[in-house]
């Protein structure tokens, strides 16, 4: 059964020295001192307040480790879908610009390292381990108010950044804004991408509701910047923008923003922007990920380096521009094997599920679709279901893996009472893989979605050529 937040799981005990000091000297050992902490990430259920998430607490372990997030730059992004895609192009820019860039995302496909990146790099093991070892002895000090695995996780990514002299670091939040550990920074620039609907239980039932609890990353005189949004959240973010004294900045209102879709032989399907406003002016950029959601992101992404270009940073748009050309995202609509042709893809809720079938509608070419879906228990699953019936012609339901996950069971119950279309279930992953090569042809096209940890498995897990499916 589940853990609710209001019972914290008793903390492992870690190895520790004669004097009661945690020992962290490999990685193995940081991870285990990691896990002995609350972790939200992992729990069904969880408590959105100011007990669990707890910026007092989170200032406290800050302070103790000389306010890190002092010591460079920073642009922060909220969202519901879209901020980990607008985070990673705002640190492609900025890098080709010159600058040394931190890279602060959540949460990982594989790797807990892939959540800390300096200049596109992933922080290596040992340094993440020597990371957590600095941290420690302040987490330890704390016995009334323990600090999460978030609070620890943030802390060592700001001191990382910090000790590693970056000129300014793009920081994803976590969940929602207002109570979000990351909320400490004093940024340059704010950006919100999509906000629709996910962790309901936690930031509300409405988008109204959600938008207020993403906008309490506003300061007092910092830009934001954000795009198309449905007309009550955009309501919500103008209102908390001016109460705050954040002047807030719509692509495609305030700032002059246009798109199209294309195709060439030389760069194949792909989308095109331009952005003009009285200090940038972009024309004609490649969008580096596919799907016209991406489309929007990228403009969001182009108007950070405006408003950053606006507040003294001297980056050029050419530069910004360059930037995007080799970027390269894991996890979006990526392409991990060619026979049978395979895409996995994080998203998570019924909005990114419906921006993936119509972006791969949109930039593959294939005769019929097998959807292997697994999704965590917590999410819009009646919205998932709804979005993925449109564009998968067959639909395989698979476990995510031991912790949060949906059973695939229910989950082909719940979607055999909306749609005729065949699926069936494979509680494991690689059978459920080995299943859909059974069902496909060469012009056929298999994708794994709906869990963002199902998508790190299928990297992980699936094999690498026919042989190996054969095999499995």
């Amino acid at each position: 059964m589940a853990k609710t937040a209001s019972k914290k799981a008793p903390a492992r005990k870690s190895s520790r020295t004669g004097t009661g000091k945690p020992v962290i000297r490999t990685f193995r050992s940081a991870m285990n001192f990691l896990n002995a902490r609350t972790n939200y990430e992992r729990m069904v259920r969880v408590g959105y307040n100011a007990t669990n998430f707890n910026l007092t607490r989170m200032q406290r372990l800050a302070t103790a480790l000389g306010n890190p997030q002092r010591q460079f730059k920073s642009v922060h992004i909220a969202g519901t879908k879209g901020k980990g895609s607008t985070a990673h192009m705002v640190a492609a820019m900025l890098q080709r610009g010159g600058l040394k860039v931190g890279l602060y995302t959540s949460p990982h496909f594989i790797s807990i390292c892939e959540r800390m990146r300096i200049d596109g790099q992933q922080i290596s093991e040992p340094e993440f381990a020597r990371l957590i070892a600095k941290v420690a002895p302040h987490v330890e000090k704390e016995t009334k108010d323990a600090f999460t695995f978030f609070e620890i996780m943030t802390a060592a990514a700001f001191q990382y950044f910090a000790d590693q002299g970056v000129d300014i670091a793009v920081i994803e939040t976590g969940l929602g804004g207002r109570l979000d550990s990351t909320n400490i920074l004093k940024p340059e620039v704010c950006a919100i991408t999509n906000i629709s609907y996910d962790h309901m239980a936690q930031l509300g039932r409405t988008l109204p509701e959600i938008a207020e609890e993403k906008a309490g990353i506003f300061k007092p005189g910092t830009p934001v910047i954000t795009g198309p949004q449905e007309s009550a959240v955009t309501k919500v973010l103008k209102a908390a923008a001016k109460k705050v004294g954040a002047p807030l900045r719509i692509v495609g209102d305030d700032i002059e923003f246009s798109y199209r879709f294309e195709s060439s032989r030389a760069t194949g399907p792909h989308t095109r922007v331009c952005m003009s406003t009285s200090g940038s002016r972009f024309d004609h950029v490649q969008v580096p990920l596919l799907g016209e959601h991406q489309a929007h992101n990228c403009g969001i992404a182009l108007g950070v380096i405006d408003a950053l270009r606006a507040g003294g940073l001297e980056i050029s748009e050419q530069d910004a521009i360059d930037g995007l050309e080799d970027l390269e995202v894991r996890g979006r609509m990526e392409i991990v094997r060619e026979n049978p042709r395979t895409v996995v893809d994080g998203a998570h809720n019924a909005a990114s599920i419906a921006a993936l079938m119509r972006a791969i509608g949109q930039n593959v070419n294939y005769d019929s679709m097998v959807v292997i879906f697994g999704c965590s228990v917590d999410k819009d699953i009646d919205g998932m279901l709804a979005q993925l019936q449109l564009g998968a012609d067959k639909i395989i339901f698979t476990s995510t893996g031991p912790v949060r996950s949906m059973d695939p069971h229910e989950l082909h119950q719940r979607f055999a009472e909306k749609s005729q279309k065949m699926a069936m279930v494979e509680p494991d992953l690689k059978d459920a893989f080995r299943v859909a090569c059974n069902c496909v042809g060469r012009d056929d096209l298999i994708c794994v979605t709906g869990s963002v940890y199902l998508a790190g498995r299928a990297m992980q897990e699936l094999p690498q050529d026919e042989t190996e499916v054969h095999r499995a």
